[in-house]
This record gives C-alpha cells, sequence and structure tokens, in this order.
C-alpha cells in the first residue's frame, strides 16, 4: 500500500495532535512539519524524527497539507498550497456566513489547480455539524441546542492571545444552557498595558463579542491549562407529524487531539473526491475512515 504524504503546517497544541494522528494511521507517512522561519531551528531540537522546514517544497512531494493554525491565517494561508496542487484540511471555526463565503474562495482555486480543500474539518464546526444534520435527518422540524464545556475553546484562546497587551492567555467557555455561554478568559498582562484597556478590547473581539465575557488578570496561566473539553447537543423536534421526539449527544475529549485526529481524517477523506472545497457535510462518512470499503459496510451497516 502507497502511503499518503503528510505534511503539517504549525506545531502548537493542534499540530502536535496532528502529527500524533498522522504517526498512528496505517495508510500515512508524515512527511515533515512547516514553521515559520524564527521558529524552525528551535523546533528541530525539540522534534528529532521529523524534517521541520519553513517551505513545503523542502519537502518533496506532498499530498495533504493540515493547517494547524489560527483560523484567520487560513483564509491567506491555504491558497498558497492549492496553488501548488497539494490538497489542504483546515480546522477553520469562524462560524456562519465566513465558512459559506471560504468555502466559495476556495472552491474556485481548488478546481483551477486540480486540488482538494477540506475547510471547518475540527469537532465544532466539523463532525458536531454531521450529528446535528443527523438530528434534523430524524426530526425536521424542532430546535437543536449546543452546550459546550466547561473547557478551553482553543479558537478563542488563540483569539485572545492576539490581542494588543495579551502576554498569555487562556478561555475557558461555559454553559449557560440553550446554546448560550460565557466566556472566562484568564490573562498575563504585558508591561506598560492597562488591564481595563485590555479586557475591553477582548470582549469587543468577534469571538467574544455575542456572549458574556469576563477577563481576569493573573500570575501564570501555565497554571490553569486544562486542554479537556465537552460538548452536549439536544434536539427536541417533529418527526413527520409525532411530536417531542427527543434526542441527544455528550462528548468530553481532550481538544487538541480531538481536532487533529478528525483533521486527518479529513486528510484521508481529501485524496477521494474531485477537485474544489467541501465541509464534512458534503463527503460521504465512510470516506473518513480507513479500511476497505465492503469491510466498513460490513461492521457499520
Amino acid at each position: 500500500m502507497q502511503k499518503s504524504r503528510i505534511a503539517v503546517v504549525g506545531y502548537g497544541h493542534v499540530g502536535q495532535g496532528v502529527a500524533e494522528a498522522v504517526l498512528e494511521s496505517p495508510d500515512m507517512e508524515l512527511v515533515g512539519i512547516v514553521e515559520l522561519p524564527h521558529v524552525v531551528e528551535s523546533l528541530k531540537q525539540k522534534v528529532k524524527d521529523v524534517p521541520v522546514v519553513s517551505e513545503v517544497k523542502e519537502l518533496g512531494q506532498v499530498d495533504v497539507a493540515i493547517l494547524a493554525i489560527n483560523s484567520r491565517a487560513v483564509p491567506e494561508v491555504a491558497p498558497i498550497y492549492l496553488k501548488m496542487g497539494i490538497n489542504t484540511v483546515d480546522a477553520y471555526d469562524i462560524h456562519g456566513e465566513a465558512i459559506v463565503q471560504l468555502r466559495a474562495n476556495f472552491d474556485k482555486l481548488a478546481k483551477e489547480h486540480g486540488a482538494v480543500a477540506v475547510i471547518a474539518a475540527g469537532w465544532d464546526p466539523g463532525t458536531d455539524s454531521i450529528i446535528r444534520t443527523v438530528m434534523e435527518i430524524i426530526a425536521p422540524r424542532g430546535i437543536t441546542t449546543v452546550n459546550f464545556g466547561p473547557g478551553m475553546s482553543m479558537g478563542h484562546t488563540v483569539a485572545a492571545k492576539a490581542i494588543p497587551g495579551v502576554k498569555d492567555a487562556i478561555s475557558i467557555t461555559v454553559p449557560k444552557g440553550m446554546g448560550l455561554h460565557k466566556r472566562m478568559v484568564y490573562i498575563e498582562l504585558q508591561d506598560g498595558y492597562k488591564f481595563d484597556q485590555v479586557s475591553e478590547a477582548i470582549k469587543k473581539d468577534p469571538y467574544f463579542i455575542h456572549d458574556e465575557t469576563h477577563v481576569f488578570c493573573v500570575e501564570s496561566v501555565n497554571d490553569l491549562i486544562d486542554m479537556g473539553h465537552s460538548v452536549h447537543i439536544e434536539r427536541k423536534g417533529v418527526s413527520g407529524r409525532t411530536h417531542n421526539q427527543r434526542m441527544e449527544y455528550t462528548m468530553s475529549v481532550i481538544n487538541p487531539a480531538a481536532t487533529g485526529q478528525v483533521m486527518v481524517a479529513a486528510a484521508r477523506a481529501s485524496l477521494k473526491q474531485n477537485p474544489g472545497c467541501y465541509t464534512l457535510l458534503e463527503i460521504p462518512p465512510i470516506d473518513f475512515v480507513y479500511g476497505g470499503r465492503e469491510k466498513l459496510l460490513l461492521r457499520l451497516v
């Protein structure tokens, strides 16, 4: 069996989760890590058995580049790889119209260069999107609520760290029920900045502006880090003319590992699609799973 050649772009918490999942996939080969130039040399000292480069061309043939990077960087970074004919997978997590627009932009570019882009391929958006769809198949009319946490949100944490004056940060999502949440943001403050101004900037950021957000200044963010997260999805709806159809889905995970594993499954699926851009909803579920089709059908159907 010829293994798919996978490059991991970015080697933060999620990138490490991606690398571990690739190494455990019998149909894949981790050919290297792509990082920012100023990070390469120091990372080489930590990662001994995998090439670390600043340009993907240094890795030879790459089938899929898994972008373990800040969501806000995805629109600029993914096209670099798609224009080379390399498939991309990202965990873009800005819900709503932003995903629809990103899909349209990447679809045109991917088709022009014979590549595949799989976007929003984390667990929410991502696999949770599939769960919400399954619930609507069973009960087309009704209300679905999604309650996250309590747990560390990777996207919100990255967003908080990007605010000027923040030395380090962690954002904890706390469910209020019925799909409402509050964000508990703990920061270390850089010298020369006022806490009130930094706190206000965090609350006005698009990641936080729609939720109740509380910001606290602490001496050590590192002492607070626990990467566990969870989700509870519920739907109460109608099947045909029958009311009160109730269903729920619960998951508790280590966030970077779960995100990385979903992205690796999406990389596998990308190699089975025609050129273009896809969300997880648009790809047959069987394409994400390793194994022969008939054996998978026999085991899973």
